[in-house]
């Protein structure tokens, strides 16, 4: 019988690798940084076997700069780093943001403050990725827990990067990184693949960051004919400086209205045993697996546990969440930091439920019997 695809042991930075290829990523630009050095390593190997372009940059300030450059020629272009990368990366990727330049961002997550611990796990960037650059912004960030969603989630990275004009940032814990599971790759089977929307009105017709219903404006490439300024700065329609009020206030809604009227195509999530669940654990990453196996544990014992993984961490899936909140007695959230999800958890929960937090900052996982610990203690 013929195989429907290639059966593959893959380790997660490898899986992004083969998602970010299959999604068209042609450019990448990078310094490399453990934890996420392996998606560095296998790119410049495969990337100039598809006509693309990998360049190692003396930092990470001109990893994300190079990239954004990349984008507005018109290249699908992505980085990856770690948290002391990503924190050199803000303020170009702020520039991303406002300039609304299509790009990837994959943190590979590790210890911190500062140099932390290289090579052990954490989750405590959770927040940097929402709210790392300044200004008022929104941000798309999806965090994968299982290898296969390392490939999934980096298409459907590019995907939303390009059919919304902002950076997307894919949050990978070490372990999720650096484990290995067996995942098919057919690449015969088609995909949903986004390419950014093209202006079709000819050069001399066209506004660069048109007010359009969907909020997005169509992106031309620069070399193809469309000149149009770019910039850093509050900026109108055609793209250049405006310190007029009326103008910005349209320019900065703009940027949160392409974004909240989409929640559905960016909210990914599972809900697992938990339609009767009294006791639900919400988590993401790495977590979530031991989570999952936990609330396996506790339905063997009788208890009505069930689970609400996150792929999305930004937006912040509210909706999902308050379901949870409503139909379950308490909600357990663990995480490896001193609680950033479970701040949006409780601050959307106006005393629902009993919100119950497991954190762990010593470089090590969070076990499944230490969450079936936390559901006995409180159920």
């Amino acid at each position: 019988m013929k195989r429907k695809g290639q059966e593959r042991l893959l380790q997660g930075n490898e899986a992004i690798v083969e998602g970010a290829l299959r999604a068209g990523c042609r450019f990448f630009a990078g310094y490399p940084i453990t934890p996420a050095t392996e998606i560095s390593e296998m790119l410049s190997v495969r990337l100039p076997k598809v006509d693309g372009t990998f360049i190692q940059m003396e930092d990470e300030i001109a990893s994300m700069g190079a990239v954004i450059g990349a984008s507005l020629a018109g290249a699908k272009s992505m980085t990856a780093t770690s948290g002391p990368g990503f924190s050199l990366m803000q303020e170009n990727l702020g520039f991303a943001c406002i300039a609304e330049v299509p790009c990837v961002v994959v943190n590979v997550m590790r210890g911190g403050p500062s140099t932390g611990l290289p090579t052990s796990p954490s989750q405590s960037d959770i927040m940097q990725a929402r709210w790392g650059t300044h200004g008022d912004h929104p941000m798309i960030v999806l965090c994968p827990s299982t290898i296969r969603e390392c490939y999934d989630l980096t298409i459907r990275a590019f995907n939303l990067s390009e059919k919304y004009r902002n950076p997307v940032i894919l949050l990978v814990d070490e372990v999720i990184a650096h484990m290995r599971e067996k995942i098919t790759l057919d690449g015969n089977k088609p995909i949903d693949i986004f390419n950014r929307v093209k202006p079709t009105v000819p050069p001399e017709w066209y506004i660069p960051y048109e007010d359009t219903p969907t909020g997005i404006p169509a992106m031309a490439d620069f070399g193809e004919g469309y000149r149009y300024h770019v910039t850093g700065l509050t900026h109108d329609i055609r793209g250049f400086p405006t310190s007029r009020p009326e103008e910005i206030d349209l320019f900065i809604r703009r940027l949160f209205r392409k974004i909240s009227q989409n929640f559905a195509d960016m909210q990914i999530g599972e809900f697992y045993q938990a339609e009767d669940a009294e006791i639900t654990v919400i988590a993401y990453g790495c977590v979530a697996r031991s989570a999952k196996r936990a609330v396996i544990d506790a339905r063997e014992r009788g208890i009505k546990a069930g689970l609400l993984k996150l792929n999305t961490l930004w937006p912040f899936m509210r909706t999902q969440v308050e379901k949870v909140l409503h139909t379950s007695d308490c909600v357990i959230v663990p995480e490896m930091n001193m609680g950033q999800a479970s701040r949006e958890v409780k601050r959307v929960n106006k005393g629902t439920a009993k919100v119950f937090t497991i954190n762990k900052v010593d470089g090590t996982i969070i076990t499944p019997q230490e969450i079936m610990g936390k559901i006995r203690e409180v159920c």
